[in-house]
């Protein structure tokens, strides 16, 4: 079974491109060592026939598990040996870097295209299971929202929880984002990365990787990141690296993480930022207001309609957003509102930073400064502008990039919870009884009745209702990590701090 199987994966190798013919003899002994075989039997009828590359590599698993040369047959170390199995298909660094680079000097757009299917078809972003999350495009105020239950990350086993625990703690790599990274086996907490490959840049003098997100979370969902391992910080340079990048990739939006706790990313230990080839809704969103900043007329400035205090800055001269954006900022960091619960510092612990969201359109230059506070209270000491209480029966994590910008990344167990509750809602049943379901019982008691019974006579119609009510959620959310409300006393206060620019 086996050597049926190293022929399809090196047959599929070569379909996508990874493989020249040349290439073919020295990967087949490749894989015979890795599977500790000696020889490659003659090819049967049955390796003519293609099968998908996770069969493949599922197939290739369950042989060496049988044969103890996987160690335990779970999703973490399954994932490290087929990222194992991957690498011998891998071209090395510098060929992908050489062939990054020759196409970049066609079309950035040539060299983004080949990169990105490369980083699919060496299976570092798993199409097969990208292809599970759920996704759907909810209608609000605001434009259409992105909305994903994300089903991609794997769920560890408890064997291999307690392994991890267990397991020598390393410092090497430093973190998932560092350039270490390219090539590392992995360990049980730690994932392979053998057959990942990072594109070095340079932007605005610094050395920089370029790669993709193995999770994909929107189209060529990128992240480029410090060659060094430092902290993340919103200050002048930030900028100025935004849009250099810009400028090398103009068919690619590019924008920070916050760089404080509870509104600031995942990660703020390395210094990185997100980008990709989408719109969000962020971007098509239009002005409330606009105003003129002494000093920078040239400079159009307004505030976006959007559930979070977003200032839209944009010019033909990315100097002058620059030098705009360094006033904003630094105006913001020491900005203090107390009608409007917005306070620069407490007990020394500064709370006031920038979410920057940078792009190109036309010929213009656009800066998006999202104004955020991570200010905590006895009521609300996850934060004062983050998800409220109400909401954390859908959403209660970190309020990052993706998210300011309309995407929400919901936890895989919204599926199955919302699959039970549409069979409980139809049904009749009392949702309070239920332990689990019973954290939605006031959300449902509170749109139910906007829908007439015909409207929610069938599970399929239930679950439309139930994707359209969680982007008002995700709406909500926005509205409270907005540090200015959407009401009339709230944009007066938003308006003030533009006036005191």
């Amino acid at each position: 079974m086996i050597q049926q199987y190293i022929r399809k994966l090196v047959a599929y190798g070569r379909k996508v491109g990874l493989l020249e013919k040349e290439d073919e003899i020295y990967t087949i002994n490749s894989l015979l060592e890795l599977f500790e075989l000696e020889e490659l039997e003659e090819a049967g009828t049955d390796d003519i026939q293609e099968e998908e590359l996770d069969v493949i590599l599922g197939r290739m698993m369950d042989y060496a598990h049988e044969k103890g040369i996987m160690e335990e047959d779970s999703i973490v170390y399954r994932d490290l040996f087929d990222t194992k199995i991957m690498s011998k298909l891998v071209p090395r660094p510098s060929e992908v870097i050489r062939r990054f680079r020759e196409l970049y000097a066609q079309d950035p757009v040539k060299a983004t295209d080949y990169y990105y299917k490369l980083s699919q078809d060496t299976d570092y972003i798993r199409r097969y299971r990208i292809k599970k999350d759920q996704k759907w495009m909810a209608d609000t105020s605001y434009g259409q929202l992105d909305i994903t239950i994300n089903l991609s990350k794997p769920e560890k086993d408890p064997k291999a929880i307690a392994a991890a625990k267990n397991a020598k703690q390393s410092g090497y790599p430093k973190c998932l984002l560092c350039v270490e990274n390219e090539g590392y086996a992995g360990r049980v907490n730690h994932p392979a990365r053998q057959n990942h490959r990072v594109i070095p840049i340079e932007i605005h003098g610094s050395q920089w990787g370029f790669q993709y997100s193995p999770y994909v979370y929107y189209n060529e969902h990128c992240i480029v990141f410090n060659s060094k391992h430092t902290p993340m910080k919103i200050e002048h340079d930030t900028f100025c690296k935004l849009f250099d990048f810009v400028k090398q990739f103009p068919h690619y939006f590019v924008g920070s993480n916050a760089d404080l706790p509870i509104v600031g990313g995942s990660i703020l230990s390395h210094d990185h930022f997100q980008g990709g080839h989408y719109e969000f809704a962020m971007a098509r969103a239009g002005l409330d207001k606009s105003f003129t900043i002494q000093g920078f007329e040239d400079v159009e400035v307004g505030i976006v309609n959007w559930p979070m205090s977003v200032i839209r800055i944009s010019c033909t001269d990315s100097d002058r957003l620059i030098a705009l954006a360094d006033v904003i900022l630094e105006k913001w960091r020491g900005y203090t509102d107390e009608s409007a619960f917005i306070f620069a510092q407490t007990e020394g612990e500064p709370h006031n930073t920038i979410t920057p969201i940078a792009r190109k359109r036309g010929e213009k230059y656009e800066l998006d400064l999202v104004l955020r506070n991570n200010i905590t209270t006895q009521e609300h000491p996850m934060g004062v502008f983050h998800p409220h209480a109400k909401l954390h029966h859908i959403k209660k994590e970190n309020i990052g990039l993706i998210e300011v910008m309309g995407l929400a990344v919901l936890p895989a167990r919204l599926k199955d919870e919302m699959d039970s509750l549409a069979d409980a809602l139809l049904a009749g049943k009392d949702i309070r009884a239920d332990e689990v379901l019973e954290k939605h019982a006031d959300w449902a008691d509170e749109f139910l009745p906007k829908y007439s019974p015909e409207s929610r006579d069938t599970k399929e119609k239930l679950m439309e209702i139930l994707h359209k009510e969680i982007g008002h959620v995700f709406m909500h959310v926005l509205e409270d990590a907005g540090v200015y409300k959407r009401t009339e006393e709230g944009q007066k206060a938003f308006e003030r701090f533009i006036s005191s620019l």
